[in-house]
C-alpha cells in the first residue's frame, strides 16, 4: 500500500456525506482514501447536519490518488452488506465500513471470521436494516384523500428507525404503480404521480390523514380472519411490535380480539365442526341459501354469492375456484377474463357451454382492497371444505356424468383433499356416485403466463378439454 507523504502524516480528513444513505458517494470516496493509504483513524465521516472533529488538527482536502495507485479490493459479500448497513442510523457505520474495507486490502477473507468484532457489527447493522425495510413494506397503510383538483390520491405515514425510505422506493413503485401516492416520514417523503417518483422533505404526523371510509371494511376483514385457536401473543408482538400499531387501522381491534380469544376458542372446540341445516333440494334454494351463508370469513366480505348456471340435467359440470371481481359484480360465473379464455377453448374443443353446468367450488369472491382495486386472494383449504356443502348439493341435483375441476382449489372441492394438478390432469378419477372427475389447470393460470410458457400451457389445457369432450360423448352414448 502506497504510504502517505511525510508532510501529510498528521493530516486529518473530514468527509461530509451529501445524504445519510448515499452508498455510491461513500464507496467512491472510500476507494480514493484507500488508494492514498489514509488509515481509518485519520478520517471523520460526517452526515448531513453533523460536524467534524473540532479537535482534529491539520484537516486536509481529500487527496488525489497517485498515478500508480493499486486497485481497491472488496468482496461481493462485503459490498452487499455495506450497501444495506449504510442505511442504519448508527453514526459510526461509515467508519466501520471503511475500517473493514481497509482490512480487506490485506485480508480478502476478513468477513469469514464470524468472531471478529467488526464483522459481527456489520452483520447486526445489515440485519436490523433489512428488518426495518420489511416492517415498512408490511405496515404502511395508505389512506385516500382528494387533492386540490378533486382527484383521489393515497397518503401514508410511517416512522422508520433507519434511512430506508429511498432503498424501499422501488418496492412501492412496483407494487402500487397505478396509484397516485405519497409516503411521509420524519426522515423524508416519497411522492409518486403514476409516472415520476419525487423525493420530498421530512414530514410530521399531522401532515397525513387520520383515516378514510375503507378502513371500516379493512377492520372488518381483519376481525373475520382472526383465528383465536392460533393466537400466540409473543410471536404476534415480535412480528408486529406495538410501536407500529398507531398507524394501522386494524390494530384498534387487537386488544378486544385477544381478550375474547379464549372464549371464542372454547366455542370452536365445543362446536367441533360447522353444522348446516338440511341441504336444499333445488338449485334455486341453494342459490338463496348461499346468499345468506356466513359460515366462513369470505361470506363476511363486501361481496355477493355467485350461483352456478346451466341445464339442471347437464352431462358435464365445470367447476372453477371462486368468483372473480367481474363475476361478483354481475352475479354470474366465468364472465371475466378467465371466463373469456375458457369460452375460446370450449368452442375449439367442441363443447357447448350452454349445455354445460358451470359453477365454482367457493361461492363468494375472496379479495383484499388495494386502493380502488379488489385483488384476488386464494381461499384456504378450510374455506374450500366448508363450501363443499354447496357444491355437493349442486352435484346431487344436476347429476353430471363427468365433472371437470379447473385448478387445485376446484379439485379439493370435489375430492376433499389437495392434489397436484400436473400429476392428476388428463385422466379420469372415479367418484363415489359413479361419475368421473377430470382435472386441469384454471384459465386464470394461463393469463399469468406469456411467451413459450403460455403457449405450452394453452396446448395442454386444450388437450384436456378435447379429451373431456370425447369422454362425455362416450358416456352419453
Amino acid at each position: 500500500m502506497t504510504p502517505l507523504p511525510v508532510d501529510a502524516a498528521a493530516a486529518f480528513y473530514v468527509v461530509h456525506l451529501p445524504e445519510p444513505d448515499d452508498f455510491a458517494f461513500w464507496r467512491a470516496t472510500a476507494r480514493t482514501l484507500v488508494q492514498c493509504a489514509v488509515p481509518p483513524d485519520r478520517i471523520a465521516w460526517v452526515e448531513p447536519g453533523g460536524t467534524g472533529d473540532l479537535f482534529a488538527e491539520g484537516q486536509r482536502q481529500l487527496p488525489e490518488p497517485p498515478g500508480d495507485a493499486p486497485q481497491v479490493r472488496a468482496s461481493k459479500p462485503f459490498i452487499q452488506a455495506a450497501e444495506t448497513a449504510i442505511c442504519h442510523s448508527d453514526s459510526a457505520r461509515f467508519a466501520l465500513l471503511y475500517r473493514l474495507l481497509w482490512r480487506h486490502q490485506t485480508n480478502s477473507r476478513v468477513l469469514e471470521d464470524r468472531t471478529d468484532t467488526d464483522v459481527r457489527r456489520l452483520d447486526e447493522l445489515a440485519r436490523t436494516v433489512r428488518r426495518d425495510k420489511h416492517k415498512m413494506r408490511a405496515f404502511v397503510r395508505f389512506r385516500a384523500v382528494e387533492d386540490a383538483d378533486g382527484e383521489e390520491r393515497f397518503v401514508a405515514w410511517f416512522e422508520p428507525e433507519h434511512h430506508i425510505l429511498r432503498s424501499n422506493a422501488a418496492f412501492f413503485v412496483n407494487r402500487f404503480t397505478n396509484m397516485r401516492w405519497a409516503i411521509l416520514t420524519p426522515r423524508g417523503s416519497l411522492h409518486w404521480d403514476g409516472a415520476v417518483l419525487a423525493e420530498g422533505p421530512p414530514a410530521q404526523r399531522s401532515d397525513a390523514p387520520d383515516g378514510d371510509p375503507t378502513e371500516d371494511l379493512w377492520r372488518r376483514y381483519y376481525a373475520s380472519t382472526f383465528n383465536p385457536a392460533r393466537l400466540k401473543i409473543g410471536a404476534m408482538l415480535k412480528e408486529m411490535p406495538r410501536k407500529y400499531w398507531k398507524n394501522m387501522p386494524e390494530t384498534a381491534l387487537i386488544l378486544e380480539l385477544v381478550a375474547g380469544a379464549q372464549a371464542r376458542e372454547a366455542a370452536m372446540v365445543e362446536a367441533g365442526t360447522l353444522e348446516f341445516d338440511e341441504r336444499p333440494q333445488t338449485l334455486s334454494a341453494i342459490d338463496q341459501a348461499i346468499h345468506a351463508c356466513r359460515k366462513c370469513p369470505i361470506g363476511e366480505l363486501d361481496n355477493q354469492a355467485v350461483m352456478g348456471e346451466g341445464p339442471q340435467d347437464a352431462a358435464l359440470m365445470i367447476v372453477g375456484e371462486q368468483p372473480g371481481d367481474q363475476e361478483d359484480q354481475q352475479g354470474r360465473p366465468f364472465v371475466g377474463p378467465a371466463g373469456q379464455v375458457l369460452d375460446v377453448h370450449l368452442q375449439q374443443a367442441g363443447i357447448d357451454r350452454a349445455a354445460t353446468y358451470v359453477t365454482n367450488a367457493v361461492k363468494h369472491f375472496k379479495f383484499v382492497n388495494r386502493g380502488k382495486r379488489r385483488l384476488h386472494q386464494t381461499p384456504t383449504a378450510k374455506e374450500i371444505d366448508i363450501c363443499r356443502w354447496w357444491i355437493e348439493g349442486e352435484r346431487q341435483i344436476v347429476q353430471p356424468k363427468l365433472i371437470l375441476a379447473m385448478g387445485a382449489s376446484a379439485a379439493r372441492g370435489m375430492l376433499g383433499k389437495t392434489v397436484s394438478v400436473s400429476k392428476a390432469r388428463g385422466m379420469p378419477h372415479q367418484l363415489d356416485d359413479g361419475s368421473e372427475l377430470w382435472i386441469t389447470a384454471h384459465p386464470s393460470y394461463l393469463l399469468r403466463l406469456d411467451g413459450a410458457a403460455r403457449a405450452e400451457q394453452e396446448r395442454l389445457f386444450q388437450a384436456d378439454l378435447v379429451a373431456v369432450a370425447r369422454r362425455v360423448a362416450e358416456l352419453i352414448g
